[in-house]
C-alpha cells in the first residue's frame, strides 16, 4: 500500500517538476534483458512457437510477460496485446504464425495521438532460412528490444496526454513482417501516429575495421515521402520540399535534443544502403518514422554463424556489445519520446508567397496547443535555426513582410501547456505530419 501511495504521488506531480525520465536508465537491466534474449538460443521467425525455453514463441511470450510486469509497477497503466497473423514470403517458404508483443500506455487527453518506440525481437544466422543453429542476436536486435523495455520502465512511471506504444516485433529478418503487422494494426485502430522511433543495432561502439565511435548515434530519415501521389510529387519538384518530409523534420527534432557528449549524426536516407528496417512499413503508410543505429557497425557480428575463421570471431554475442553506449542511446530515445508525448501534433501549414514581396503562412488549430512558432531557413541549410522568427503566438496565420518566399523554407511548430514544442512541420508540398492518403489496414 505504501508503494502504491508513493507511485500515485509521483504520477500526480507536474511533469516539468519531475526528474527527467531518462535519468534512471540501468546498464545492468539492459544487459540482463539482452542476456535473457540470447538464452532462448535462437529467435528465428521459423523456430519453435511452442518450446517453452527455445525459439521465437518463448521469446515473444517472455517479452509480453516483461511488459505485464512493468505494467504492474505503474498500477496497470499498460495494456498488453499480441497482434498476429499468418505470413509467408521469399524467406518464409511455408506460412508461419507471426506475433508481436505490444504494450500500450494510453494517453490521458488525446489518446488517439501515438508515439511508438520499437525494436525487433527475432534473430538469424548467415543463412536466413536456417532456424536450427544458435542465433544469439545480442546486438541485432537484442539491443533494441532491451531499449524498448527500459523505455517502458522509465516512461510508464508518469502520465502523458498522448499514447505511447512499446513494441517488440517479429519477422524483421525475414522481410519486415513485424513492422508491417504493427503498421497495419495502427491503421486499423485509427491511430494518429506522431512518430515511430525504430531501434535496430544500437549496442556496439566499434566496427569490424577496429574503428570506434562511442559518442555518436546515427538517425536515418527519408527525404521525399514514400507515399507521395503523382500530383504531390510534381508539386514538390516545382516548389521544393524534397528535404522536408515529416520524418526528416523528426530527425532534426531528435538532433536538437542530443548533447555535446553524445551526438546525433543525421543520415539523409531511409536506411543503410541495400538494407532495411521495421520503420519502412510505417513510411509506406505515410507515418513519420526514423531509425536509430550505431555510429559504426561491426559486420562480423551481424547475420553470422558462430565461428572463428582466420583468427576472426564471428557471431552476434553479448561480449561484443558496449552497454554504456546502449544506455546512452536508450536515454536519448526516452528523452525524445517524453517530449513528443507531451507536445501537441505539429501543425499542417500552407504557404502563399508566389510573385509577392511578402510571405503568408496559415494553419489550423492543433488540439492541445497553446501557441505556435514560425521558422525560416535558407533552402540550402540543413537544420532549422536555434530560434524561430516569430515565437509562440496564438494566431493561426502569420505574414512575413518583405520576405520573398522563393529563397526560404518555412515551417510552424506547436507548443503545449507545459512549454514542450512539437517538431517543425514544413510548409511545402506533403510536409505536414499526416498521411498523404488515408492509411489502409
Amino acid at each position: 500500500m505504501k508503494k502504491l501511495a508513493l507511485a500515485l504521488a509521483f504520477l500526480s506531480t507536474p511533469l516539468a517538476a519531475q526528474t527527467a525520465p531518462e535519468a534512471n536508465v540501468s546498464q545492468a537491466r539492459l544487459k540482463a534483458d539482452v542476456e535473457r534474449l540470447v538464452a532462448f538460443g535462437t529467435r528465428h521467425t521459423l523456430s519453435s512457437q511452442t518450446d517453452p525455453k527455445r525459439g521465437i514463441g518463448a521469446a515473444v511470450d517472455w517479452g509480453a510477460d516483461a511488459f505485464r510486469a512493468i505494467g504492474q509497477q505503474c498500477g496497470g497503466c499498460l495494456t498488453v496485446v499480441l497482434p498476429e497473423k499468418m505470413v509467408s514470403g521469399d524467406r518464409i517458404p511455408t506460412p508461419v504464425r507471426l506475433r508481436n508483443a505490444v504494450a500500450i500506455q494510453r494517453g490521458t487527453e488525446r489518446p488517439n495521438e501515438v508515439v511508438i518506440v520499437q525494436g525487433h525481437i527475432d534473430s538469424r544466422v548467415s543463412d536466413p532460412l536456417d532456424f536450427t543453429k544458435d542465433a544469439p542476436g545480442a546486438n541485432d536486435d537484442g539491443s533494441g528490444s532491451a531499449l524498448v523495455l527500459e523505455a517502458a520502465r522509465a516512461l510508464s512511471q508518469r502520465k502523458y496526454p498522448v499514447t505511447i506504444v512499446y513494441a517488440l516485433l517479429s519477422g524483421e529478418e525475414q522481410g519486415l513482417f513485424g513492422g508491417r503487422l504493427l503498421a497495419d494494426y495502427a491503421a486499423a485502430q485509427g491511430w494518429k501516429v506522431k512518430a515511430v522511433l525504430n531501434n535496430d543495432i544500437v549496442g556496439n561502439s566499434c566496427g569490424s575495421d577496429g574503428k570506434c565511435e562511442s559518442d555518436v548515434v546515427r538517425v536515418f530519415s527519408e527525404g521525399p515521402r514514400f507515399d507521395l501521389t503523382d500530383e504531390l510529387r510534381a508539386a514538390q519538384r516545382r516548389n521544393g520540399g524534397e528535404n522536408d518530409s515529416p520524418s526528416r523534420n523528426l530527425s532534426r527534432y531528435v538532433a536538437g535534443l542530443d548533447d555535446p557528449a553524445f551526438r546525433v549524426r543525421p543520415i539523409w536516407r531511409a536506411d543503410r544502403m541495400g538494407r532495411g528496417g521495421d520503420h519502412l512499413p510505417f513510411l509506406e503508410k505515410g507515418y513519420p518514422a526514423i531509425r536509430f543505429s550505431v555510429g559504426i557497425e561491426n559486420y562480423n557480428n551481424q547475420h553470422q554463424d558462430l565461428r572463428t575463421e582466420g583468427g576472426v570471431e564471428y557471431g552476434d554475442t553479448v561480449d561484443k556489445m558496449d552497454f554504456t553506449y546502449l544506455a546512452r542511446v536508450t536515454a536519448l530515445n526516452i528523452r525524445v519520446a517524453d517530449r513528443l508525448a507531451r507536445a501537441p501534433m505539429p501543425p499542417a501549414p500552407t504557404l502563399k508567397g508566389a510573385v509577392s514581396t511578402d510571405t503568408v503562412l496559415e494553419w489550423a488549430t492543433v488540439p492541445g496547443a497553446t501557441g505556435y512558432s514560425i521558422w525560416q531557413r535558407r533552402t540550402d541549410e540543413a537544420a532549422w535555426p536555434a530560434t524561430p522568427v516569430i515565437a509562440n503566438v496564438v494566431a493561426t496565420s502569420a505574414r512575413l513582410e518583405g520576405v520573398r518566399g522563393d529563397d526560404w523554407i518555412f515551417g510552424v511548430s506547436a507548443t503545449g501547456a507545459d512549454g514542450t514544442m512539437s517538431p517543425v512541420a514544413s510548409a511545402v508540398p506533403a510536409g505536414e505530419f499526416a498521411p498523404v492518403s488515408p492509411p489502409k489496414p
